[in-house]
């Protein structure tokens, strides 16, 4: 039997059994969709936090109070006690690094902003003139806080987009004054729109001097030490004297963690990739069920065309073409369903990237490739068992057979 009769012969038994093909088709289409879709999302989600960490600049450092080590996780939190704060004192430590360009003190708390009878929770920052450039923010309207003593505490602050809009509406804000909490300050500045980063939708932050921030919230000690250092090639050095210098102030206990981006960004990737994958498996396993269905359906199939068989053999044709027929006619239910799965699972992806424009979401190369494969291996494995108990048919009882 050549091999293009041995697709025609197949070819026809599929498209004889609509009913059952469509089934087939279904299970296995739904099996590839979804391996695409749950990897599209976890790489759109890996995709995400590094876009969203290398915007904020290759040089980053952040210091953090405790020692991930010692805390044997996160850091901020040692075994038995309280850590030792961060102070504005340490932050401006920092400038005397050779390695350090600016350094930018942060404080992080919420507050009630009222704007005459308007008012409205919010996230208020605390920080110097530096923290615009560390950042790479961007201004719409007015300036930045002012550059000084950070130890002074000036009424003045920066609004994010949404508060301007929500709070002064179409006037003008700049100049105006607001008041947090029990406070007023005078609105030197608007952010440009930027969207959520890094867990903060800074369109909806007020920005006051560090110093304000201590009072406003009754707290000396620092969120984060945001350092910035003077090129990629001296990230290394700066973290070294960062860690040198704390330690020298805080009587000789290294009590604090420092962060890099490249550190960061390696263990987000390292997570979120593993977690890809793991998804990707766990919808994968669907495809087995397709499987199934393949080999129930083709076992009901083997008695069904009992005669069929028969008279094949009694031809000539030997066990091994049997078994090529039914490996063939699971190929192609396995091609016709992971075209479909394919198809679905790009639909899928757009509708997704039409739902959530901010993540970008596409399924990695591997999915495209391992998806329709999988569904073809597991196909052919699973139609091995009806081949050979077809092959294995007698003629003679199987032309005898009355179904």
């Amino acid at each position: 039997m050549r091999p293009a009769d041995l697709f025609d012969f197949a070819w026809q038994v599929v498209r004889g059994n609509r009913g059952r093909t469509l089934l087939i088709l279904l299970a296995m289409g739904i099996g590839v969709a979804a391996v695409l879709v749950v990897t599209a999302l976890g790489e759109g989600a890996r995709r995400y936090v590094l876009q969203q960490f290398s915007g904020l600049g290759a040089n980053l450092l952040i210091v953090l109070p405790g020692r991930a080590e010692t805390a044997g996780g996160i850091p901020g939190f040692l075994v038995g006690k309280t850590p030792r704060m961060l102070t504005l004192d340490d932050a401006q430590a920092l400038t005397r690094s050779h390695g350090v360009r600016k350094v930018a003190p942060l404080i992080v708390g919420t507050g009630d902003v009222h704007v005459n009878a308007r008012s409205r929770e919010t996230a208020v920052l605390g920080s110097t003139a530096e923290f615009i450039s560390v950042r790479q923010m961007d201004m719409a309207q007015g300036k930045f806080l002012p550059e000084g003593d950070p130890h002074h505490a000036q009424p003045v602050c920066v609004i994010g987009a949404k508060i301007k809009s929500e709070l002064f509406g179409g006037q003008a804000a700049v100049g105006e004054w607001l008041r947090i909490g029990d406070r007023r300050f005078r609105v030197v500045g608007v952010l440009a729109g930027q969207g959520q980063s890094l867990g903060f939708n800074t369109d909806e932050i007020v920005i006051v001097p560090v110093a304000a921030a201590q009072a406003l919230f009754n707290s000396e000690a620092l969120f984060r030490v945001l350092v910035e250092a003077k090129s990629r090639a001296q990230v290394a050095d700066a973290k070294a004297d960062v860690l040198e210098i704390l330690r020298q102030r805080h009587e000789g206990e290294r009590d604090v963690t420092v962060l890099t981006q490249d550190a960061v960004l390696s263990t987000f990737d390292r997570i979120l990739g593993a977690l890809t994958l793991a998804v990707g498996g766990i919808a994968a396993i669907s495809l087995s069920v397709a499987g199934i269905l393949i080999m129930n359906v083709m076992l009901i199939s083997v008695t069904q065309r009992k005669r069929e068989i028969g008279l094949l053999k009694a031809l000539g044709a030997t066990g091994r073409q049997i078994r090529l027929l039914f490996v063939t006619e699971a190929v192609l239910l396995a091609l016709g369903g992971a075209g479909a799965g394919l198809a679905v699972g790009r639909l899928g992806e757009w509708v997704m990237a039409e739902l959530y424009p901010a993540i970008p979401v596409a399924a990695p190369w591997w999915a495209l490739v391992a998806a329709p494969l999988t569904a073809l291996v597991t196909a052919i494995l699973f139609s091995v068992a009806p081949a050979r108990k077809a092959a294995r048919l007698d003629p003679v009882l199987a032309l005898s057979s009355r179904r």
